[in-house]
């Protein structure tokens, strides 16, 4: 079987965007001197920060996807890649908008109404509006299509009965996508009767119940859901569809390079370390830089299939499942070689940007779907199971 089922084809000139990816890196930098923020692990998920997403919609990097006339920049997937890459490899505290922007908005696009689009698109892009994501539930894992939470038809709309967790800055979201069952679960048909729905997180019969990590920081949460009405024009797409519409969704979460950038602030401060020769001389540090520019290549390459209009979400797959386990070998290896003896090099910026990428370690394999979960849909993809 012909590798190219599984991987697209890589962008035809990728220096064609190097003046974009400059302007980016120039901001970023500009940023970091003026002490805006501090390059961190993991900010796209931990550092919400609307001021700085609303800096960066200014410059008109936020819904640089979306259409004119919805409010966007009408550019490509492969010009969005270039800015959210730079921004990752920063350490940028990109929270805020990344949810809404790296699929909030193309679901919108492909299965949301003209009233929907022209609601949230343009505060989307303006960074005006954020969202969080309602997929997993307790007990379920990665199994989604075993979701319980339930919709009932209701005069006017439905009502919404459950629980989901791991939604990340729903304390601090305007709304989320909600998967629920609008029909009886079929032990035939798993996948069936399910659908979505775009739900204010200020409704009546919300709470939002905070999760804190080991760390100490509080970016996921749990989120109850008892009897809250929604109106039926904000149904996302067709009920009964929400199984297609969502993992149609998932090649946008999985393949971004927020899958193996993640630690990225780490490994170039690893990179000065060795240079420093403060690290052994076993070549460890090449290979993992390695592995990240084939990561950058199969995503960008995602990045075009998604721009072509092409089916990606067995290669979102792949890049999510190869991605998230080499951020994880950055922070052992980093970890592992590191002065644990008082020094500077444990007490600076490299030893804090340690310590937080290995709290951070376990959900790297969980968000996004399980490593086991991914490696079922890759092999399906080849044939192999």
């Amino acid at each position: 079987m012909s590798h190219d089922r599984l991987v697209p084809r890589v962008v035809d000139d990728p220096s064609e965007f190097g003046p974009l990816r400059d302007q980016v890196r120039t901001f970023v930098r500009e940023c970091i001197d003026a002490g805006d923020f501090t390059p961190g692990v993991d900010t796209w998920l931990t550092e919400w920060n609307p001021e700085f997403s609303r800096r960066l919609a200014a410059r008109g990097w936020i819904g640089m996807t979306i259409p004119t006339e919805y409010g966007g920049h009408g550019r490509s997937h492969i010009e969005r890649f270039v800015v959210t890459e730079e921004l990752l490899a920063a350490g940028a505290p990109v929270a805020a908008h990344w949810i809404a922007d790296r699929q909030i908005a193309p679901s919108l696009l492909k299965f949301g109404t003209e009233e929907q689009k022209r609601q949230y698109l343009p505060a989307i892009t303006n960074g005006e509006c954020f969202f969080g994501i309602g997929m997993s539930e307790p007990d379920s894992g990665s199994d989604l299509a075993s979701v319980r939470t339930k919709a009932t038809r209701v005069d006017g709309g439905w009502t919404i009965t459950g629980t989901k967790v791991w939604t990340s800055g729903a304390h601090h979201a305007d709304a989320f996508f909600v998967l629920a069952r609008t029909a009886p679960r079929d032990p035939a048909a798993r996948h069936a009767g399910l659908s979505q729905f775009i739900v204010d997180l200020r409704s009546p019969g919300i709470a939002v119940r905070p999760i804190v990590s080991m760390t100490g920081s509080h970016h996921f949460n749990e989120v109850v859901l008892e009897e809250v009405f929604v109106h039926d024009e904000n149904v996302l797409g067709r009920v009964g569809d929400g199984w297609q519409q969502v993992t149609s969704e998932l090649a946008y979460e999985r393949s971004g390079p927020e899958r193996f950038l993640s630690t990225f602030p780490l490994l170039a401060e690893t990179a000065e370390q060795a240079a420093a020769d403060r690290f052994p001389a076993d070549g460890g540090v090449g290979r993992l830089i390695a592995r990240i520019a084939g990561l950058h290549h199969m995503s960008s390459a995602v990045a075009g299939a998604l721009h072509r209009g092409e089916r990606a979400d067995s290669a979102a797959a792949a890049v999510k499942l190869l991605g998230t386990v080499t951020e994880g070998d950055i922070a052992d290896y980093a970890d592992l070689h590191m002065n644990r003896d008082g020094s500077a090099q444990e007490e600076g910026s490299f030893g804090s940007l340690v310590d937080h990428a290995v709290l951070q370690r376990p959900g790297f394999t969980l968000r996004g779907g399980t490593t086991e979960i991914l490696e079922s849909v890759v092999a399906r993809e080849l044939g192999l199971r």
